[in-house]
């Protein structure tokens, strides 16, 4: 399993949870999801050199299948409509790789 702990500036809320309705299902065909989710009040430490107002852990079973569902054209579509117009910033914060014996899925 691989997982990715982002960082976003999200600009438009309802734009953003419009993207996520739009590209949850893609995500989730191919075995992928979300495991966190928060908002963000208050930033104690920030080396991005941009607001960070959401985090979140998404994953994949492997590297491959997050490599193909970015380079999808469907996600790209819905990205380009809806996240690029929602959110000001990203930042990958950390990723990892999760033995699936060791998996809290």
């Amino acid at each position: 399993m691989r997982e990715t702990l982002m960082g976003l500036d999200v600009s438009d809320d309802d734009g953003y949870q419009a993207y996520r309705d739009a590209m949850s299902p893609l995500l989730e065909r191919i075995g992928g999801g979300f495991r966190y989710d928060f908002t963000i009040g208050k930033t104690l430490r920030n080396s991005a050199g941009h607001e960070i107002n959401r985090v979140f852990v998404i994953y994949f079973p492997n590297r491959q299948a997050q490599d193909r569902f970015f380079d999808d054209e469907a996600y790209r579509e819905i990205r380009g409509r809806l996240f690029e117009t929602s959110v000001r910033d990203e930042t990958i914060i950390g990723e990892w790789e999760v033995d699936a014996k060791h998996s809290l899925a």
